[in-house]
């Protein structure tokens, strides 16, 4: 017999875990198909949640959508802690970004200006003020910019406590790729079209629901009708984990580095390790890391905080985040009926996860979903089908 549920997640990231967690906490039986849940770019994450220090010109729309989701990041880590009994390393400590030439400091100041016209909550400092809040970064720093509202959340076990906490509230997990959506019906047609559920290998799994959150392996199942394949493409991203010393952390809070242009974070754990990102490449589902990408990591991070060269490096990784056109979230309902989309979250999946999860699960009771995620239906997208 086809094993049936209310809801079927594909995919097993911080998204995909997110919601399952929370329509299982609702009361839904829910499964999730993954070979290797919380395996993915969300392990890979340095787990940064700032919305004001990584805000572009041109996502206005964007960025009140991460603030939205940054606002309930406290009580969904509480919730997610209580669930599990789990520190999940989230910290409220802030980030710092600093310039470290001229040419830089004048993009910061513009970046400043920016953030100001918007309202936002920044502190612009000067050298000496950076040096006294973290006394690691480079003499030779310009200035700086503080936002005290930009937090950080360990990945791993952010990842892990959800796994936890699903299995907890009776989420299924079947550790096998999914390999279509099984739909009957086609949009726009008499009848319309409908989810029945999903093709794993050699399993057939049955919902009303489907939510596709498979990251930028999200277009590539079999069964989605033209029209509904969600547009995402890989970016890769190579990460360094260094080790340092717990009891005499190099940083304090996260610090954001304007080298020469380009941009460069270090994100310090509790236990003594530094996160160092991240490359942004358009190289397709290639996750080599390569010799080149480290050096450049290092050799940036280096300039902002000179005491990285004494670490030891014990990790390289490449991710692959899920772009979308216009790198902003594909999330909601879809012209077949039941089905669902999250997915298209590029470098915001760790921060969007609380307020993506809150929609999913929303519309997957049939309830109205948050009004912030309005703007990033799937259907802005849609074509019409051939």
């Amino acid at each position: 017999m086809t094993p049936r549920y209310d809801a079927i997640v594909v995919g097993g990231g911080a998204i995909g875990l997110s919601s399952a967690w929370r329509m299982a906490r609702a009361g839904m039986e829910v499964a999730v198909v993954d070979p290797e849940p919380g395996r993915g770019a969300s392990w890979v994450a340095a787990g940064m949640l700032g919305p004001v220090s990584e805000v572009h010109y041109g996502e206005e729309g964007l960025l009140a959508l991460t603030m939205a989701s940054a606002r309930r990041w406290p009580s969904f880590a509480a919730e997610l802690e209580a669930d599990t009994g789990s520190d999940i390393g989230y910290r409220t400590t802030g980030t710092l970004v600093v310039d470290v030439d001229d040419g830089d400091r004048a993009w910061s100041e513009d970046l400043f200006r920016f953030q100001c016209s918007l309202g936002l909550e920044v502190e612009r400092l000067s050298s000496r003020r950076v040096r006294e809040l973290e006394p690691a970064v480079a003499p030779g720093v310009r200035s700086g910019l503080l936002v005290k509202g930009d937090h950080q959340v360990q990945t791993r076990r952010f990842v892990s406590a959800l796994l936890a906490a699903a299995a907890k509230r009776g989420v299924t997990f079947h550790h096998q790729p999914a390999t279509a959506v099984d739909v009957d019906g086609a949009p726009g047609t008499a009848g319309g079209a409908t989810v029945r559920g999903v093709h794993c290998d050699g399993t057939q799994l049955g919902a009303p629901v489907v939510v596709l959150a498979a990251g930028c392996w999200s277009g590539s199942l079999a069964g989605l009708p033209d029209g509904v394949v969600p547009p995402v493409r890989p970016v890769k991203g190579q990460i360094l984990r260094l080790s340092g010393d717990a009891e005499r952390p190099l940083l304090g809070r996260s610090v954001r580095g304007l080298v020469q242009g380009a941009s460069v974070y270090l994100v310090p754990r509790a236990d003594g390790t530094l996160v160092v990102g991240a490359t942004m490449e358009e190289q397709g589902f290639d996750t080599t890391v390569t010799a080149g990408a480290v050096y450049e990591l290092l050799r940036d991070a280096r300039r902002v905080v000179p005491g990285v060269t004494e670490l030891a490096l014990i990790e390289a990784r490449a991710g692959l985040r899920p772009g979308s056109p216009d790198n902003a979230p594909l999330v909601g309902a879809t012209t077949v009926d039941g089905l669902l989309l999250a997915t298209g979250h590029y470098r915001n999946g760790i921060l969007l996860s609380p307020l993506t999860a809150d929609t999913v699960a929303a519309l997957a009771a049939g309830h109205e979903p948050p009004a912030e995620m309005a703007p990033f239906r799937p259907t802005r997208f849609a074509t019409a089908p051939s």
